[in-house]
């Protein structure tokens, strides 16, 4: 089983879909990754030499951020959000969506407004009018 950036890379697949088992890499990548070093998408993992599983390891860690670099990486950005107090990072704060997502129906669990059924676990309303 060969390893590349600490992630131990599947036998069994071809390596266009092995490579996106690593954190950051998707298929688009895997395949611009395939195509720079001039491997074929189709090979399995296990078919493949060490020179080759070298290469695509030496090439992964200097282009590109990757693993527990790029989730710290994220991490900060969060962070620096929630202290600046912008919308976005107040949003992160509360646990709701920052992207304009609608609340009324989708986060509901994070609101506290578990339902069951539909019409259970309506909050009541804090005064009639």
């Amino acid at each position: 089983m060969a390893r590349i950036a600490g992630v131990n890379i599947p036998d069994d697949k071809r390596i266009e879909i092995a490579l996106a088992y690593i954190h950051g890499v998707g298929r688009p990548r895997s395949n611009q990754i395939l195509a720079a070093l001039k491997l074929d998408p189709n090979a399995r993992t296990k078919t493949m030499n060490e020179t080759d599983i070298g290469k695509l390891k030496d090439y992964i860690e200097k282009n590109f951020t990757i693993e527990g670099e790029l989730k710290h990486q994220k991490q900060m950005n969060i962070k620096r959000l929630k202290d600046i107090s912008c919308y976005r990072g107040i949003r992160h704060t509360k646990g709701l969506p920052a992207r304009g997502q609608k609340t009324k129906t989708n986060t509901r669990t994070v609101r506290g407004n578990v339902r069951k059924t539909m019409g259970s676990g309506r909050k009541p309303a804090a005064e009639k009018t």
